[in-house]
This record gives structure tokens, C-alpha cells and sequence, in this order.
């Protein structure tokens, strides 16, 4: 087993504090996935993603209790898929998930989507700030929402969220979206960190900063993401590829590989179209 790493946390807006990286858990389900996530913790990984559409949220809560840390010590999230927004709806489904995961409350709770043709996002949010007065969820964010999306909930709430979970990756750095979130105060987590099958492994400043620092393509990646302040979840179920994926404190990219990995990106690099029906998947 490699040896465990330490991951270092950062404050949310809310005064709590999230771990820099976690691991993604869509499609990590079963003996298999729990096993998998065993292994992260093992190594070291504090954040668990899931959400009610990756079904796998059981798998979750086992397998934070098999790994014999203490519940505290563990930071889950989960999301309220785009068919529970309406204001009961979301009470009924975050109390769902605490049942399902075994635990009596969630680190973090997201809003999938925003599912704007239905247009319900506002609904899920107030049942979202009530479950945080109750206690029943620490902190509240969303997933997906673009700036009209958090105006909206702003406005009728007074309340921001505390994160807001996108696609980031070198091909879509979402430098506009960044931006928005830091006049906010609202901490960027990024799905699909690394561009999934569209890896930018290859690409030059990703293999030059890689040789120059002894690491990984992928590692040179995720230190990107947290360069730019984002959190990402990459996903994996090998030990060995999960131990790489969390091993990026001892080493920092200098500005101008920041830069030209971001140069990267691609007018057409979002890796699903920008279709909120896949958000749902995600």
C-alpha cells in the first residue's frame, strides 16, 4: 500500500472547510466501488462525491464505515437530481440520501442542475438553505448553474452558495466562470478534471512541465486545477492511479506552465455540449 498523503483543506464561505481534492465516485458502485473507495481513503483522500443519479450512495456510506475513520473525518457530498426540485421534493430527497448513506448529515449538498426548463432551481434552493439551518447539511452549493442561475437564487435567498461544481478541465478552463465565482465567493469544483477520454496527456506543456517536475500527465493537471483555486474529483478505482491523483504537494508549476496549460483551451472543448440532460448523468 503506498503511503497515505495529507490533504491540505481550504474555507468555503460558510466558515467550513473542504479537502483541496477528492475523489469522484460516478460508477464506482458495488463490492467493487466499495472497495475502490476504500482505497482512497486509505490514501489518503477526505472527499467523497456521489449523487442520488450515480445510485451508488449506499456503496458510499459503506464504505466510509468499513474504512474504520471517523465519520467526522470523512467530507460527503451529494446532489439533488433536476425531477426533485420542487421545495418538498428537495426536503424529501436530502433526507433520503442521509438514509440511504447511513449518516446523520452531509458535508456538502448540491443542486445537480439547474433543469431551467422546468425553472424549480429556486424551490430546491430555499429547501437547501433550510436543511442547513437544521443542521442536517453543513454546506450548500450547486452544480452546473450559470451566473442568471445564481443571481436568481441569490436574490430570493440572500444566501450564496458555498460551491458551484463545473466542467473544468485544460480544454475548458472556464476562465470567465473562475472569475465569477471569486467576486462571489463561491469555490470552483471541477468535474472531470483531467477531459476524461479527451486527456490532454500529450500536449505539450502538460508532457514539458511533467518532465521538468519528475511527475505524471495527470498529476501536471490536477496541480493545474488547484493553481487556479478549483477543487477537482478526479475519478479512479486503481490504488496505484488514485495514489498519483492525490500526490500533488510536492511540487508547483511555475506561471508560464499555468498559463500555457491553459492555453489550451478549445472553443469546442466542453466534453458534452453543454446538454443539462447529461448534466444529469454527471
Amino acid at each position: 500500500m503506498s503511503q497515505s498523503t495529507a490533504v491540505p483543506t481550504r474555507s468555503l464561505n460558510d466558515g467550513h472547510e473542504i479537502p483541496v481534492v477528492g475523489l469522484g465516485c460516478y460508477q464506482l458502485d458495488g463490492e467493487e466501488g466499495v472497495t475502490a473507495m476504500v482505497s482512497a481513503l486509505e490514501l489518503g483522500y477526505r472527499l467523497l462525491d456521489t449523487a442520488v443519479n450515480y445510485g451508488n450512495e449506499g456503496d458510499v456510506g459503506e464504505a466510509v464505515r468499513r474504512s474504520g475513520l471517523p465519520r467526522e473525518d470523512v467530507f460527503i457530498t451529494s446532489k439533488i437530481p433536476g425531477r426533485h426540485h420542487g421545495y418538498d421534493d428537495a426536503l424529501a430527497s436530502v433526507r433520503t440520501s442521509l438514509e440511504t448513506l447511513r449518516t446523520d448529515y452531509l458535508d456538502l449538498q448540491l443542486i445537480h442542475w439547474p433543469n431551467p426548463s422546468v425553472g424549480r432551481f429556486g424551490e430546491a434552493w430555499r429547501a437547501l438553505v433550510d436543511l442547513q439551518r437544521e443542521g442536517l447539511v453543513r454546506s450548500i452549493g450547486v452544480s452546473n448553474f450559470a451566473p442568471a442561475h445564481l443571481d436568481r437564487i441569490v436574490e430570493e435567498t440572500g444566501v450564496t452558495p458555498a460551491v458551484n461544481q463545473v466542467e473544468l478541465h485544460p480544454y475548458f478552463p472556464q476562465a470567465e466562470m473562475r472569475a465569477e465565482h471569486e467576486r462571489r465567493g463561491i469555490v470552483t469544483e471541477s468535474w472531470s478534471p483531467l477531459g476524461k477520454r479527451q486527456a490532454p496527456y500529450g500536449e505539450e506543456p502538460v508532457a514539458a512541465a511533467a518532465e521538468a517536475h519528475g511527475v505524471e500527465p495527470g498529476q501536471v493537471i490536477l496541480r493545474w486545477q488547484l493553481q487556479l483555486g478549483a477543487v477537482p474529483i478526479p475519478k479512479s478505482a486503481t490504488p496505484s492511479r488514485q495514489a498519483e491523483n492525490i500526490d500533488l504537494f510536492g511540487f508547483e508549476l511555475t506561471d508560464d506552465e499555468v498559463a500555457a496549460i491553459s492555453g489550451l483551451a478549445k472553443p469546442d472543448g466542453r466534453l458534452f455540449g453543454g446538454d443539462p440532460d447529461v448534466h444529469e448523468e454527471m
